[in-house]
């Protein structure tokens, strides 16, 4: 299926209201399922999961009746939790067991791996950017649990190509697969793939029970492995004119929202740090994609360089940004993102722990 994000506000206002909660309650897991497709506007702060969730609730949903629903969606509240409060980028409960490599099968990287669920959505995710949820988990873990790579190198790859690439759900999820956040490995076999994902194989190397994938040698498709290396994409830098007597606010991948502070008079900044993303690369794809969301932003500028750079270049004094890990060197007035529940903060060690907290206020 050929997919296609619009970037424009209204096309994406028109997504939202599209949603059918209980549909997706009862076919989410399925590739072909009635999934929103909102997750790249949200991991671009277009839109907000308090802003969706309040959009379902004002159509008279209760939540208990779409609970599904509102658990997808604060599942990625939670992972942003975690983010605020553990280092992300080692293992969050325990280390990843069984490593036999830190790269990634060349058979996932050039979708031929011999498991058409997985290669059809590896090769959708180079087409479109996106990979349905299902198929994610499907991949790290024939990446992780069957190839036995660590995950991190394969966590960069995926959030690479995708445009609701969210570093937080990504490497929190990767790592839940890998059981390095989780009580124990995630595994799938043949029959499980073709449910979900509507295909018929079998006697693959996947076609065996649980005991047997657990205790499995790495098959020959998987041997073969490599470092993903990203390609750097250069973004021109431009040359912006900014009033310092007027309060600044800078956005970023993280924060495209159209109508943070859309009353207030002030100079609106995409800022794209090199540093950055020369942590985090993102594919051309999803470069092009911010800056064509940036384009609902009235009189946005982009500056292409460090926060430290624009704040002694331009003299400012007044700036506003909304709170995000990556954010740590920024300076001025932070603002928090759209969180479902504001006061559910802290880290929980499992989703059920925080759901449990997070459900009493939502069930007020």
């Amino acid at each position: 299926m050929e997919l296609k994000f619009e970037t424009d506000y209204p096309s994406i206002l028109a997504r939202l209201a599209a949603i059918d909660p209980i549909k997706y309650a009862s076919t989410r897991n399925y590739i072909n399922g009635s999934v929103t497709y909102l997750s790249p506007y949200i991991a671009r702060g277009v839109i907000s999961t308090k802003q969706v969730l309040a959009h379902v609730l004002d159509k008279s949903y209760k939540v208990k009746e779409i609970e599904p629903f509102v658990k997808e969606l604060c599942w990625r509240d939670y992972f942003q939790r975690v983010a605020q409060v553990k280092d992300i980028n080692l293992e969050i409960k325990q280390p990843q067991t069984s490593v036999l490599n830190d790269e990634i099968p060349t058979g996932v990287l050039n979708a031929k791996t011999n498991i058409d669920g997985i290669d059809i959505a590896i090769n959708q995710l180079y087409q479109s950017g996106y990979m349905h949820n299902h198929c994610r988990m499907y991949t790290a873990m024939l990446v992780c649990n069957i190839a036995k790579s660590h995950w991190l190198n394969p966590a960069q790859w995926l959030y690479y190509h995708l445009l609701d690439g969210d570093w937080a759900s990504n490497a929190c999820s990767w790592q839940w697969v890998a059981g390095a956040n989780s009580s124990k490995k995630y595994f799938a076999n043949q029959e499980n793939i073709n449910k979900y994902t509507n295909t018929s194989q079998s006697y693959t190397f996947l076609d065996a029970s649980y005991e047997a994938l657990e205790s499995m040698t790495t098959p020959t498709e998987l041997l073969a492995t490599r470092k993903f290396t990203p390609e750097n994409i250069p973004v021109p830098k431009r040359e912006i004119v900014v009033n310092n007597k007027l309060p600044t606010f800078i956005y970023n991948y993280y924060n495209l929202d159209p109508i943070w502070h859309k009353s207030d008079t002030g100079n609106r900044i995409l800022l794209i740090e090199p540093s950055i993303f020369s942590k985090y690369p993102i594919s051309k794809k999803c470069m092009d994609f911010m800056l064509a969301l940036s384009e609902n932003i009235p009189d946005i500028q982009v500056y292409v360089g460090e926060f430290n750079t624009l704040i002694t270049t331009f003299l400012l004094e007044t700036v506003y940004y909304k709170e995000h890990p990556f954010n740590h060197n920024y300076q001025g007035i932070e603002e928090p993102r759209y969180w479902i529940a504001e006061d559910v903060t802290g880290y929980y060690p499992s989703f059920f722990a925080y759901w449990k907290n997070l459900e009493k206020l939502l069930l007020k």
